[in-house]
C-alpha cells in the first residue's frame, strides 16, 4: 500500500516468535515500518535490534506503548502477560496484534474485549494460517459442497519442545500444550464447523502439576458434525501438523495447514477420484501483517478479532475443565 502512511510498529519483548512473525514480514508487506523494541532486559533487546535492523530501543514496555510515534504494538509476550498489555497499548491509542492465545482464559478476553469496545482501534489475534489461501480453499470447497455435508473434523499440532526452562511450561505464565499447541487445531475446526461446539470429552498427559504436555479432545456441534483436535509438546506424536475432513461424499486432507510456505499438501478426494492442490508459498506472517495493516489503514475486516478470540479461549477453558485441570490464570 505505497499511497498510505506506513504504519509504525513496535515489538513488546525480544521474543523468538518475532522475527518471523513480524520483523522479516514488515520487509516485505507495503506500508509497514517495524521502529522500535522494548524488553525487560535493555541488553537483549539492543541485541536483538541490532541482530534485525530495527531502529531504536526503549527502556520499558511502558515506555514502547506510550509512545507517540508508534502507532501499534505486536504483542508475543508470554500467555499470561498478553492481556495486561494489550490492554495498556490500547489505553494508549495502539492497534494490537496480539499472539495467540489472546489471553490467559475467557474471563479476561472478555475484560480485553470490553476494553476494546467503542474504540477505533484493530485488535487482532494472531492467527496466521486464517489469512493464508490455502485455509480460504479448504474453506471454498467446504462451502461449494465438494465433499457434500461435513460430517466430522479432525485437527493436530504436535512437536516436540526439550527445553524444560521454556517459558511455555511456566504455570505462573498461563503455560501448558493446550494453550500454545492446541488453540490452532481448536481453531481452525471452529472456523470450518463456523459455528461453537461443545466438549464431550478431553484426556491430558501432565509434565507437571497442572500443566499438560498432551491434550486430546472430542467435540461437538450443535447440528451433529463431530470432531477431534490433538495437541502436544511433548509425547510419543512427535511432530503431526494436519488437518482432515469429513463430508457424505468424500474428505479433505491437509498436511500442515499452519506453515503452508514451508511445505503443504491439500488433497480432496470426491466421488471415487482424487485431486491434489498446492497453494502459494508466500508465508503465512506476510498474509496476516497485510490484513492487519490494511485494517488499520483502511478499514478492512479481519476474521480473528476479540469476539473470535473470547470464544477460542470458551473452548480452551472446557477442555481444561473436562481434563480435570483449572483454566490458566493471568500472571498475576
Amino acid at each position: 500500500m505505497p499511497d498510505v502512511t506506513p504504519l509504525r510498529i513496535g515489538i513488546l519483548g525480544a521474543a523468538r516468535i518475532a522475527p518471523p512473525a513480524i520483523v522479516r514480514p514488515g520487509r516485505r508487506v507495503d506500508g509497514v515500518e517495524v521502529v522500535a523494541v522494548a524488553a525487560r532486559d535493555k541488553a537483549r533487546a539492543e541485541a536483538f535490534a541490532t541482530k534485525h535492523s530495527i531502529p531504536r530501543v526503549l527502556d520499558s514496555y511502558e515506555q514502547l506503548v506510550n509512545d507517540p510515534d508508534i502507532d501499534a504494538i505486536y504483542n508475543p509476550l508470554p500467555n499470561g502477560l498478553h492481556g495486561r498489555w494489550t490492554m495498556a497499548a490500547m489505553a494508549a491509542g495502539k492497534h494490537v496484534l496480539c499472539e495467540k492465545p489472546f489471553t490467559a482464559d475467557a474471563e479476561e478476553a472478555r475484560t480485553v474485549a470490553a476494553a476494546h469496545a467503542g474504540t477505533d482501534l484493530v485488535l487482532m489475534e494472531a492467527f496466521h494460517y486464517r489469512y493464508h489461501p490455502l485455509f480460504a480453499r479448504v474453506r471454498e470447497l467446504i462451502v461449494t459442497g465438494a465433499i457434500g455435508t461435513v460430517r466430522h473434523i479432525e485437527a493436530a499440532l504436535c512437536f516436540p519442545l526439550l527445553s524444560g526452562k521454556d517459558i511455555r511450561w511456566d504455570p505462573a505464565l498461563a503455560g501448558g500444550a493446550t494453550m500454545d499447541a492446541g488453540c490452532y487445531p481448536i481453531h481452525m475446526i471452529r472456523h470450518l464447523a463456523r459455528s461453537e461446539p461443545t466438549v464431550l470429552r478431553a484426556q491430558a498427559r501432565l509434565r507437571s502439576p497442572g500443566i499438560d504436555r498432551f491434550m486430546d479432545m472430542d467435540l461437538r456441534f450443535a447440528d451433529g458434525l463431530t470432531a477431534r483436535a490433538t495437541c502436544s509438546m511433548l509425547s510419543s506424536k512427535l511432530l503431526s501438523v494436519r488437518l482432515r475432513v469429513t463430508g457424505d461424499d468424500g474428505e479433505i486432507r491437509v498436511l500442515n495447514p499452519l506453515a503452508p510456505d514451508k511445505f503443504h499438501r491439500l488433497t480432496l478426494r470426491s466421488k471415487g477420484e482424487k485431486h491434489v492442490e498446492h497453494s502459494t508459498r508466500r508465508a503465512t506472517y506476510d498474509f496476516q501483517l497485510d490484513a492487519f495493516a490494511r485494517a488499520v489503514q483502511r478499514g478492512d475486516a479481519i476474521v480473528t478479532g476479540p469476539d473470535d478470540a473470547i470464544a477460542n479461549m470458551v473452548v480452551i477453558d472446557a477442555v481444561y475443565r473436562a481434563a480435570g485441570l483449572e483454566p490458566r490464570q493471568p500472571t498475576a
